[in-house]
């Protein structure tokens, strides 16, 4: 068989990595033109052919490697998790709280950050793939965050535990409440409200309120208590 009649090999599924160059720039060009359309239009109003035109890829292609709009938005978010941010290490649990808030603040009121944050999130109420792709995301972020409470169990600003400190649900516990006026009661947030989600959190973890879940049962997956 000559090369012009070769089959064409299997697209893969939403949101697989694929190797940089080309096929790098093509995805973060999706990623824009999705994020752009939620902007302006939200989840409802996001269409395939809004995506072709403001990427620059044609729409069959979109279709082959992305499946459907849900594929599109999975892999955005995918994307999104493939960062390299790191929680704050400002020299205490304290300070890293306050700063962790704080930027959940600042994504959220930040005119050029904060309509395609609130864009996703919106589109995870209406699309499960979203949803997964989101609970995957702030998934990972949590995880990253298991340093944070390690630093601050070295540091004496905890009291080690023998089933860990759940450090999601630490983090979870700063950010929640800024989530909750952010999204549901619809009040406004500053670096006051992020301050008191930071050091209500603060006095959680000081009394030992975030043990894993499965706490004995040997299913915990917190940070690891440190030899003595």
């Amino acid at each position: 068989m000559s090369e012009g009649n070769a089959p064409e090999a299997p697209a893969p599924s939403p949101g697989t990595r694929r190797p940089g160059g080309r096929t790098a720039r093509t995805r973060a060009a999706v990623r824009d033109a999705v994020l752009a359309g939620l902007t302006e239009h939200g989840y409802p109003g996001l269409t395939v052919e809004y995506v072709a035109e403001h990427s620059g890829v044609h729409k069959t292609t979109l279709y082959r490697r992305w499946g459907d709009l849900e594929g599109l938005l999975a892999d955005t978010l995918d994307l999104a998790g493939e960062d390299t941010w790191t929680p704050p290490d400002t020299g205490s649990l304290a300070g890293d709280l306050r700063a962790l808030a704080r930027e959940v603040v600042d994504a959220f009121t930040d005119p050029v950050t904060a309509a395609s944050g609130s864009a996703i999130i919106a589109a995870a109420f209406q699309s499960q793939r979203a949803a997964d792709a989101l609970h995957a995301y702030y998934a990972e972020r949590f995880r990253r965050c298991e340093p944070m409470v390690q630093r601050a169990v070295e540091r004496g600003e905890l009291l080690a535990q023998e089933d860990g400190i759940d450090a999601g649900a630490l983090a979870r516990a700063a950010c929640a409440p800024l989530f909750l006026r952010l999204f549901i009661t619809r009040e406004p947030v500053d670096t006051h409200t992020a301050d008191q989600s930071a050091a209500a959190a603060l006095a959680a973890a000081q009394a030992g309120v975030f043990t894993p879940a499965g706490a004995g049962s040997g299913t915990g997956t917190g940070a690891p208590t440190p030899p003595k």
